[in-house]
């Protein structure tokens, strides 16, 4: 099921947006300890199933229920278009983002198969398409008024009554902006965050990093970045886009409705640092779903401590690798909630011999 554009509950401005980043609701520690406990109890031996065990909990902590539940899960893709794309730093047009939407509603992309077979609604969200972001070498690529509105977007997106989220982006350009908006969160040199994104070549991806070390140079201490201490919510204005805005405003609101997040790709991670930079634990409810083939994805994901479930080379975005993931936390609650414990299989031993 594919459904386009939610509908608009409540209006952010900027200044709303750490706001609602303040007393976050905390995991349900009642439900994460039952879970463990009865981890310790099942017919195998202790941590014999790996991250399996963890993610098990993790999920019943912040469903607030034991035992979880992946009964509904929603997959929000959000697209939006990218000015710096006038600087030659992808391998397609922007308009192929409008053309991928159009793939999407109907139903020929990647994410399509992938939220068909995990049995996930997907929503996909085009963000003012016909209004690219500024090129962030000249100007920040949005005003507060469009980051605000496409923060908002995203917030608006969650379902209430979700057992998982998953979100992803489609635009053009967007893994400049993502490497822009690392590298202006956590430092380093352009050339450590840059990569080939759609496919460039080794001389595109010189004129990428050269175009994200100018960014820097422009925006300076608005950014954070180098010696300057900056203004998270600046830099993904400053730098960013509308998809990364809305994935930002939408894992913010999963935090808000205690609902578990499954990550994507460099992009999205990109996007919700912005969070964790401003409040440390404001991604306690997220797992990345993968780690992508675009360099810098890792070295991200280093950053804030998240250890991916995935290596597959993937770097497609539109949610892919997340959904993919999907499985494995379907897999995780299948063997907590369906194995029998020692005592009802009547199996001697503990579950650590």
């Amino acid at each position: 099921m594919l459904s386009l554009l939610p509908t608009r509950e409540m209006n952010l401005n900027y200044d709303d947006i750490a706001k609602h980043l303040e007393n976050l609701p905390a995991a349900d520690t009642e439900a994460g300890d039952a879970a463990s406990l009865r981890e310790s109890n099942l017919t195998k031996p202790a941590g014999s199933l790996g991250r399996l065990e963890t993610l098990s909990a993790w999920c019943a902590a912040w469903q607030g229920r034991h035992p979880a539940a992946l009964d509904k899960v929603q997959i929000l893709v959000f697209a939006g278009n990218h000015g710096i794309t006038a600087q030659g730093v992808s391998a397609f047009p922007p308009e192929v983002t409008v053309q991928m939407v159009a793939n999407f509603a109907s139903g020929g992309a990647a994410i399509n198969q992938l939220a068909a077979v995990q049995g996930a609604e997907l929503k996909v969200t085009p963000l003012d398409l016909d209004v690219p972001t500024a090129d962030f070498t000249v100007s920040p690529a949005m005003t507060e008024a469009e980051c605000a509105d496409a923060f908002t977007t995203g917030f608006d997106a969650v379902s209430d009554d979700l057992d998982t989220l998953i979100v992803g982006e489609m635009g053009i350009g967007n893994t400049t902006s993502a490497a822009a908006l690392a590298c202006a969160l956590f430092g380093g040199a352009a050339a450590d965050w840059t990569g080939p994104g759609t496919g460039l070549d080794a001389a595109g991806i010189a004129l990428k990093t050269r175009v994200v070390a100018a960014a820097m140079d422009l925006h300076g201490e608005d950014i954070g970045h180098g010696e300057y201490i900056g203004d998270p919510v600046q830099a993904l204005r400053c730098v960013g886009g509308r998809e990364l805005a809305a994935m930002a405003g939408a894992v913010l609101a999963a935090r808000h409705k205690r609902i578990p997040v499954i990550l994507d790709g460099f992009v999205t991670t990109a996007a919700v640092a912005v969070l964790e930079k401003m409040i440390p634990g404001a991604l306690d409810h997220c797992i990345a779903g993968h780690v992508s083939g675009e360099p810098g994805h890792r070295r991200l994901l280093d950053k804030l401590g998240k250890e991916p479930l995935l290596d597959l080379g993937m770097r497609l975005g539109e949610a892919s690798g997340a959904a993919v993931a999907l499985g494995i936390l379907r897999c995780a609650l299948a063997a907590h909630n369906g194995m029998a414990t020692f005592d009802e299989a009547a199996v001697s031993g503990l579950a650590g011999s």
